[in-house]
């Protein structure tokens, strides 16, 4: 018997209904001929809590820190006892396994453990599933590889488990305890990427709170030109009081010139005329299209995941969401039209976008050496009917149909022209843009851009017909949202003091990963350290507190930025995890030291920040009382502070 082992349940039934020969259903299993197929509930293994290695870890107290294991256990999850019986009934009657996990780093953990937790030593085969439409499982099929190849990746993922096991469990364990010194009632809870993105919000809010506005001034005139009239800006001199983005600070010099300007005339002096062709935006992302989703739609980047689940898992209208790429194999854009006539046939808005396209034009989207363990997000060609899906499903399905549409569209061309004028020796800028060739841009939603100028000739004369001073105040940063905090966490490095350290994260950027944005901003938001008000994202007193009582380092993203470096080397290079445990275990010496309960004391006391919500505190509260008669609903908290479940892998 050949025995193929799927991530979850929808996808063991795509590769059921995929194979050859007549299917029929027993426990926990679909047969087809000599193959069964059996699934996980995604991880149906855990980490182990600390009393598995000694049951004097049950009691949390800070002379056992920091808990290290010697020999790494897993236990059941207690939901997953008796699938995982199903697969270890199976397993003593297979003469071949297939790994059919997601196409990804945890997905090669979540099945990888099981079979190795059971104690299978036969051979093992790897299924590659992008796409749950049956002729493309067929082809995955078709092609399996041997799972040797991708232990590196199986070693990555499993150095990442232990890895935000030993960081969460240890640093959480130490804080809350610190914090019951400090009287605190409640659980602290530090993870190796939640805290760090509380980190990038408490830091933003405290930028808004201590903004003091700044007055400034602006000076604009009407120009009468040749062929018609446009508005310019005054660039005031250094003889001015300006900041340093050459803002003027003083109302005085722009009033005495206006009083000077109606009337004058002066002249176009320079003149630069650019135009600019723009290929279509690359097919989404998971993280890409949360950002969109969140700013078009005032999604959530946990409703935008869901709704791509459903979508993929349900529905089959869309490949593999949880994507960090946003490029398409070469081999896909032969049946590109095909695939989205399909996909566009029952839907006004996508036909029109389709009869639209050129399907003789090849954008830089299709590209193997681009592409990794899976591609962007793409429609499976599965026709749509759009008004059976709720309405999110219907928009999102649209906006990943369309970047995929806009592939077979020309560029969008425009002109853009920079004007600078000289008046009474006073220069004077003006800027416009018009549009040559529409290109992809009708399919798009898009933020106006500057009016186009009239014709204009370097030299010509213009005389002002109209003045105006204005007076302005700089503004603080925008609170987050779900939109910018995802795309923060995708483009981590701009937020990395270090020079040295920005340039290396820019290869390896990224907090998080695109399966696990999305749960830690609702963590976050669970565990009482973000509240949302709005679209906006802002930090608790207690998310603050927390921030303000770590050591800087754990609340900032260089740290698990770099994380990500290492473990991108051992799985793309084979590097040996041990250093990097072993380095990770020298830190939390030094991170453990600088636990103090002074120092949490005085920032609980000084937090600023919103407050929680009720429901939030209740929780803490009865989180709390029970403490000291079990820890293990708190060890499964901490470890949840870093190594999070399939749904969030963090």
């Amino acid at each position: 018997m050949r025995l193929i082992i799927a991530e979850k349940p929808s996808l063991a039934r795509a590769i059921a209904e995929a194979l050859p020969g007549h299917l029929r259903r027993e426990e926990g299993a679909l047969v087809a001929g000599d193959t069964t197929v059996t699934w996980c509930l995604g991880h149906l293994l855990e980490q182990a809590p600390p009393d598995a290695y000694d049951p004097a870890f049950k009691q949390w107290r800070l002379d056992h820190l920091p808990i290290l294991p010697d020999r790494w256990k897993h236990t059941p999850r207690p939901k997953a006892r008796g699938q995982l019986a199903v697969i270890r009934r199976l397993l003593k009657g297979a003469q071949e396994v297939v790994h059919a996990g997601d196409p990804d780093r945890e997905g090669q953990l979540l099945v990888q453990e099981v079979i190795e937790h059971l104690g299978w030593k036969g051979p093992v085969s790897r299924l590659l599933v992008n796409d749950l439409n049956r002729p493309a499982v067929q082809r995955s099929l078709a092609r399996l590889e041997d799972n040797a190849r991708y232990q590196p990746l199986y070693r990555a993922a499993e150095s990442r488990a232990r890895a935000d096991w030993l960081y969460g469990i240890n640093l959480t364990r130490a804080w809350t305890l610190t914090g019951r010194q400090a009287g605190h009632d409640g659980v602290l809870s530090v993870g190796r990427v939640q805290t760090p993105v509380l980190g990038l919000v408490v830091r933003r809010d405290n930028e808004i709170r201590d903004f003091k506005p700044r007055p400034f001034f602006v000076l604009w005139v009407d120009l009468a030109v040749t062929h018609g009239m446009l508005r310019a800006w005054w660039v005031p001199g250094e003889p001015h009081p300006l900041d340093d983005q050459g803002r003027l600070l003083s109302r005085e010099p722009a009033a005495a010139l206006a009083e000077r300007l109606p009337g004058a005339e002066g002249r176009l002096n320079a003149l630069d005329s650019r135009e600019r062709r723009q290929a279509a935006p690359l097919p989404y992302s998971l993280s890409a299209l949360q950002v969109d989703a969140a700013r078009r739609f005032g999604l959530s980047a946990k409703m935008t995941l869901d709704v791509c689940q459903r979508l993929y898992e349900r529905h089959k209208l869309i490949t593999y969401p949880r994507s960090d790429c946003r490029y398409l194999p070469e081999e896909h854009l032969a049946g590109a039209r095909d695939t989205l006539k399909d996909a566009c046939q029952a839907d006004d808005t996508l036909r029109g976008w389709f009869e639209g396209a050129d399907f003789s034009r090849r954008s830089k989207a299709w590209n193997d050496k681009r592409v990794g363990a899976h591609h962007a997000l793409a429609p499976t060609g599965k026709p749509a009917d759009l008004t059976r899906l709720e309405k999110a499903e219907a928009d999102i399905f649209r906006m990943i149909t369309r970047n995929v549409v806009a592939q077979f569209y020309p560029p969008l061309v425009t002109r853009e022209v920079k004007a600078e004028f000289t008046i009474l020796d006073n220069l004077f800028r003006a800027r416009g843009q018009e549009i040559l060739t529409p290109g992809w841009k009708p399919l798009f939603t898009t933020r106006d851009e500057a009016p186009p100028l009239p014709p204009l000739t370097e030299g010509e004369a213009c005389r002002v017909t109209d003045v105006g001073v204005e007076d302005r105040e700089t503004r603080p940063p925008e609170p987050f949202t779900d939109a910018s905090l995802i795309k923060a966490m995708m483009n981590i490095a701009r937020y990395v003091e270090d020079a040295a350290v920005r340039r290396t994260l820019r290869e390896h950027d990224g907090l998080g990963t695109e399966a696990t944005r999305a749960g830690i901003i609702e963590t976050l938001v669970e565990r009482g350290y973000l509240v949302r008000q709005g679209k906006a994202l802002r930090a608790t007193r207690i998310g603050s507190a927390l921030i303000a009582s770590l050591p800087e380092a754990v609340g900032r993203p260089e740290r698990t930025a770099l994380w990500e470096q290492r473990l991108g080397a051992i799985a793309e290079a084979g590097d040996d995890p041990a250093p990097f445990l072993a380095a990770l275990i020298e830190d939390l010496h030094g991170l453990l030291g600088a636990a103090d309960a002074g120092r949490l004391s005085l920032a609980l006391r000084d937090a600023r920040g919103e407050a929680s919500p009720p429901s939030t505190r209740a929780r803490s509260s009865n989180t709390r009382s029970s403490r000291g008669k079990s820890s293990n609903s708190k060890a499964s908290r901490s470890r949840r502070g870093g190594a999070r479940g399939k749904a969030t892998k963090r």
